[in-house]
């Protein structure tokens, strides 16, 4: 049984009246008394919860920043109106906009409650219990029980970066011929003949057709299609530290998806492989229409673990998939250490069989220190940040002389410098 704040109120009423009229120890036992009789008769008079039959329906995903709804449908078997409270208890981190319902059950009939989230981090979000109180007629007292009602939401990673899937697809439309632009590159299919237009690359014009001919004519040449793009997240400590208000890792994922997105409208194959010390989600042989979801569901309760990625062992796992010559796109940090004592051991090994393009996010915070001039302070700090651009800078180039691809820029520029790359490699014919 619970008391409802009336009881106490009612109690204080008595004691008052008792005070004023007759003070007396005898008529406060008295008036405490009959209150609590009261309140055991209207808790008694309450309709029954225990029979009450609790199923959960509504939403199971939803993209970070969206709302969903989870219901709570309340069956009442029992004879008896139950009429009260019900809290839908869930993390803070789920975002609930209130978790304590009015609820009015009929007997026999059925009500639904309804709990709006909005969460505010990405991963899965579990329902605790569900707590209902059915309070009497007179309001003193009510009859309540907890139980356990499992469900899970799982908030997907936003893809904030779709606003500019349609205009990279307009350049890779006009790559693959559609908007009568050809491109010569190492790795491509021939299309047709055409003539030759001043502009045109010297080493496309074909003699032989240009002797049948009357005019100079050309190839064109057509980006193949059906290439290999795996899609390598580090979820190691470089992920974790966060730039803005969000984790490195939240910014490559959003990235991530964008190049998915294109690549599998460019008739490329994309698998996704999450490691730091050990795999941590896997995506292979999707078809492009499931393609992004799969990856959202395979990202989204993803955390970067605070240990040191095992960049041999991650290696070791690209090569042993086997298969055609793939683009490695490793979404990761770009410091001295990781970089030099991991990272570039095992580079030549995958340089042999993959083409490797490594993408980073830079913090925009340290751009600001750099700029900032004002006292003493502000100068050693911009003097520091000074270093670490210089450092980042010799990483990259570093690493461009090894053959690789390098993309570092800021968290929202990273998912659209990314792709761009992607469709230069595309067009030059090199993945």
């Amino acid at each position: 049984m619970a008391l409802t704040g009336r009881t106490p109120l009612l109690a204080l009423l008595g004691a008052l009246v008792v005070g004023l009229a007759a003070p007396s120890w005898a008529g406060v036992l008295l008036v405490t008394l009959a209150v609590l009789v009261l309140a055991a008769v209207d808790a008694a008079l309450a309709g029954a919860v225990r029979p009450l039959e609790l199923h959960r329906a509504g939403d199971t995903s939803v993209r970070l920043g969206e709302q969903a709804r989870v219901d709570v449908l309340v069956t009442n078997p029992g004879r008896r109106r139950v009429h009260g409270l019900l809290r839908d208890a869930w993390p803070p981190s789920a975002g609930a906009a209130s978790q304590r319902h009015r609820l009015q059950v009929a007997a026999g009939d059925r009500a639904r409650v309804s709990t709006l989230l909005r969460p505010t981090r990405r991963g899965d979000r579990h329902a605790y219990r569900v707590t209902v109180r059915s309070v009497g007629p007179l309001g003193l007292a009510a009859r309540q029980r907890s139980r356990q009602l499992p469900w899970t939401l799982r908030a997907l990673p936003p893809f904030a970066s779709r606003r500019h899937l349609p205009a990279k697809l307009a350049q890779l439309r006009e790559i693959e011929g559609r908007a009568a632009v050809m491109v010569r590159g190492q790795g491509t299919e021939f299309d047709s003949l055409r003539e030759y237009v001043p502009g045109d690359d010297v080493r496309s014009i074909d003699w032989r057709a240009t002797a049948r001919r009357s005019e100079v004519t050309v190839r064109t040449w057509r980006p193949e299609r059906d290439r290999r793009v795996l899609l390598v997240l580090d979820t190691g400590r470089t992920s974790a530290g966060r730039v803005g208000d969000a984790p490195r890792l939240d910014a490559c994922m959003d990235a991530a998806l964008l190049l998915a997105a294109l690549a599998a409208r460019g008739g490329d194959r994309v698998d996704l492989l999450a490691y730091d010390r050990r795999v941590r989600a896997r995506v292979e042989g999707a078809p492009a229409p499931a393609l992004l979801a799969s990856l959202v569901d395979a990202m989204a309760p993803l955390e970067a673990e605070l240990v040191e990625t095992d960049l041999a062992g991650m290696a070791a796992t690209v090569l042993a998939r086997g298969g055609r010559r793939s683009l490695v796109v490793l979404l990761t940090g770009l410091e001295a250490t990781p970089v030099e004592e991991g990272l570039l051991p095992v580079l030549g090994r995958l340089l042999h069989r993959h083409t490797v393009l490594v993408a980073a996010v830079s913090d925009p915070r340290v751009a600001e220190l750099a700029d900032a001039r004002g006292d003493a302070a502000t100068v050693y700090a911009a003097a520091s940040a000074e270093r670490a651009r210089a450092e980042r800078a010799r990483l990259v180039e570093l690493l461009r002389r090894r053959g690789v691809e390098v993309v570092d820029a800021l968290p929202d520029e990273l998912a659209p410098a990314l792709a761009d790359r992607y469709l230069a490699l595309k067009a030059a014919g090199r993945l």
